[in-house]
């Protein structure tokens, strides 16, 4: 069977979950690919395995978090600079890149929960070398090691949820991901407000051993045990996850199906994705990832405390407002992925972002302008808290 004949959807039918025809109607529909899990209700194995795996994200959502309440305290304590501790706030997206960068190989080489337990293991260590950290360089170590840790949780813990969870289901649960990195963040911002830069370290451990403790309770990846030929653990981690009374028969047999299918295929070269008939896909997709992160929100979060002390206001102040923002929204999202549908979201969220985004050319050129009215520098400074809060 040819590569090509794949990707004209000729083997669609039998590489999807099956459904019985009604009315005497058959096919195969969009929605129904690419994934394990007929129709049915979340079990507590699947409820289980989804929580443990975003103990992951929560770790990620800490690490962003961490930079901006600790800043002003290791800088008295460790007397850093600003150029300094500008290099211990982006380092862990230089750690981050580099992990996700191996997330791939690692993955498909030892799966996807010791990919998980692997790093966390990175973040566990690099949490204590800045909890114990006397120099700048113990510092940036220690966020380099939480930076990669994050870089590998960022995409195993997407594609297991993704794998064990129910296709009716699957993008609710897969945007918990979200949710919890968005509630890392926040618990930490809290957490910061009160708390010293040493303790925000040791704190953040401990999400890091919940996930260590909890991989021993949940089963592997049942896509990943057939790829790698395990059929009866593969049987036996899909019944656990179903249920002990549900018949997986067609499930485990698509699955199957098409991992057979697919050891059929060469492995392809990254160049093979740049052909005219993937550019327009491959603009819009990779595009969406890249104007996010240019959009500045790594930046945000890195420094949130002393972008609102700069605009004048309390830098705990505006982190909890921050808080009181993002959970609720995101949460929301959350509630609308598999009512709403992935497109219409984000053409919402574009439309907004724009919106905010001319907005934001209005504020930029009436700062250059450099008016002395009172009033009108009041409106300004009320009008830049309120779209700091509105873009994150």
């Amino acid at each position: 069977m040819s590569r090509e004949r794949m990707e004209e959807g000729q083997l669609s039918c039998s590489l999807i979950v099956k459904e019985k025809p009604q009315d005497g109607v058959g096919g195969c529909s969009g929605e129904e690919q690419g994934g394990i899990g007929t129709t049915s209700s979340a079990t507590t194995t699947v409820v289980l395995s989804t929580f443990v795996a975003v103990c992951g994200s929560y770790v990620f959502g800490t690490a962003v978090g961490y930079s901006s309440p600790a800043q002003t305290g290791i800088i008295d304590d460790l007397g850093l600079s600003v150029a300094e501790y500008s290099l211990f706030g982006s380092i862990l997206s230089i750690g981050a890149m580099i992990g996700a960068a191996m997330s791939g190989r690692i993955v498909d080489y030892i799966g996807r929960k010791r990919t998980m337990g692997f790093s966390e293991i990175f973040c566990i260590v690099g949490w204590l070398a800045i909890l114990f950290s006397k120099a700048a360089w113990w510092l940036d170590l220690g966020r380099l090691l939480v930076g990669y840790g994050m870089g590998l949780l960022s995409y195993v813990i997407p594609v297991y949820i993704a794998e064990v969870t129910p296709k009716n289901i699957r993008g609710g649960f897969t945007s918990v991901h979200q949710l919890m990195i968005c509630c890392g963040v926040s618990i930490t911002y809290l957490i910061g407000a009160f708390a010293t830069w040493r303790t925000l370290a040791l704190i953040g451990t401990i999400p890091c051993l919940m996930q260590l403790l909890g991989l021993f309770f949940i089963p592997e990846s049942p896509r990943w045990l057939a790829k790698t030929n395990k059929w009866k653990e593969c049987e036996a981690s899909l019944q656990r996850l179903r249920g002990d009374n549900a018949d997986i028969s067609d499930e485990a047999s698509e699955i199957r199906d098409y991992t057979e299918q697919l050891q059929q295929l060469s492995e392809a070269s990254i160049f093979y994705l740049f052909q005219r008939k993937y550019a327009w896909s491959l603009i819009v997709g990779v595009g969406l990832m890249v104007l996010q992160q240019f959009g500045g929100v790594n930046g945000i979060a890195f420094y949130a405390s002393a972008i609102f002390i700069s605009a004048g206001f309390s830098g705990s102040a505006g982190m909890i407002a921050m808080v009181v923002v993002q959970v609720p929204m995101t949460a929301l999202g959350v509630l609308l992925m598999d009512k709403s549908g992935r497109r219409p979201l984000l053409l919402k969220s574009a439309d907004s972002y724009r919106c905010l985004q001319l907005e934001h050319v209005w504020v930029a050129c009436s700062s250059v302008c450099h008016f002395s009215c009172r009033t009108f520098n009041n409106g300004r400074k009320s009008l830049l808290f309120y779209h700091l809060l509105v873009y994150w």
